[in-house]
């Protein structure tokens, strides 16, 4: 394997949430596609320093701060390429295309909307996921149930994933529709989680356990929101790649009190099987708001669990 070339790529946003794109001229490869502004990392050049540099000289923009959001490596026959991409929270100046390329501000739920090279397919996922997603857990009785999880959304929760195997399948159905319904009077999402019966068109995506992405074979057919997964060893993640999973849980990072005999990984475990994964990783297991920067740290999108929220 040849050489590793380091690209520094930057999604700015906007004070309104914007997400800046470019568009590619047609005479080069993949012209016309639409892209996140970024170049080459330079030798001896800090990736802060390279992302600095291209903003400036691409969109006369001065970033003043920004955080990693996901490492994307590809492999050639003759070098590598590692996409390093970070959020830009803040900046100075007007963007504007100073290479005369179009440039254009997004909501990112339009994102989609737009042709991207393939490459850039994990970037698009991890702008428009949360930072933190909250499980849903046992309670008391039914209506204990729907008292925590109102709490939750009240306490500013988006991104919700509906966890019941005590369920049957027609019950957890029914659960699901009217839970969806009070997450959209929040704007929140709710995603459904387990096995395959679990997996319900209606709702904004499934997230499978690791028993169900080792039965996968392909995307299942009329899932047209989210597809999750959770794993626990390389050789899964290695799976959801395969499978084109839109993110995947990794766990457990920390001792649990529901799995105490379960070696935990730890986050230099974490770090080094999540490296060049091109994919949004959640931190899972012992983990709460307090870890989420060394989660980010660690390489995850962010952070998952039940305890911390529910």
């Amino acid at each position: 394997m040849g050489p590793v070339v380091r690209v520094a790529v930057g999604v700015i946003q906007d004070p309104q949430g914007r997400i800046l794109i470019a568009r590619r001229p047609e005479h080069v490869h993949q012209g016309g596609l639409w892209e996140f502004p970024g170049g080459k990392v330079d030798e001896g050049e800090t990736l802060a320093d390279a992302l600095a540099r291209e903003l400036a000289e691409e969109l006369s923009i001065r970033v003043r701060a920004s955080e990693p959001l996901i490492d994307i490596r590809h492999d050639y026959p003759d070098k590598s390429v590692l996409l390093q991409v970070c959020r830009v929270t803040d900046f100075s100046g007007e963007a504007r295309g100073n290479e005369g390329q179009p440039v254009r501000w997004v909501e990112p739920a339009a994102l989609p909307d737009y042709h991207f090279p393939e490459a850039n397919r994990p970037i698009l996922h991890a702008i428009r996921l949360p930072q933190q997603i909250v499980i849903t857990g046992s309670a008391d009785s039914e209506a204990d149930w729907w008292r925590r999880l109102e709490r939750v959304l009240t306490h500013g929760h988006a991104w919700i994933h509906l966890r019941a195997p005590e369920l049957s399948a027609d019950a957890y159905r029914a659960r699901a529709l009217q839970a969806q319904a009070l997450c959209a009077r929040f704007g929140a999402t709710l995603v459904t989680h387990g096995p395959e019966d679990r997996c319900l068109d209606e709702l904004a995506g499934w997230h499978m356990n690791a028993e169900a992405l080792r039965r996968c074979e392909r995307r299942p057919s009329g899932l047209s929101g989210w597809w999750g997964a959770s794993c626990h060893t390389p050789e899964e993640l290695e799976l959801a790649v395969r499978l084109g999973v839109d993110y995947v849980f990794l766990s457990p990072v920390q001792v649990t009190q529901s799995h105490p005999d379960t070696e935990p990984l730890g986050w230099a475990r974490f770090t080094e099987w999540t490296a060049g994964v091109p994919l949004p990783v959640y931190a899972l297991g012992g983990v709460g708001p307090d870890a989420l920067s060394q989660a980010k740290a660690s390489g995850a999108q962010g952070i998952a669990g039940i305890r911390h929220a529910w």
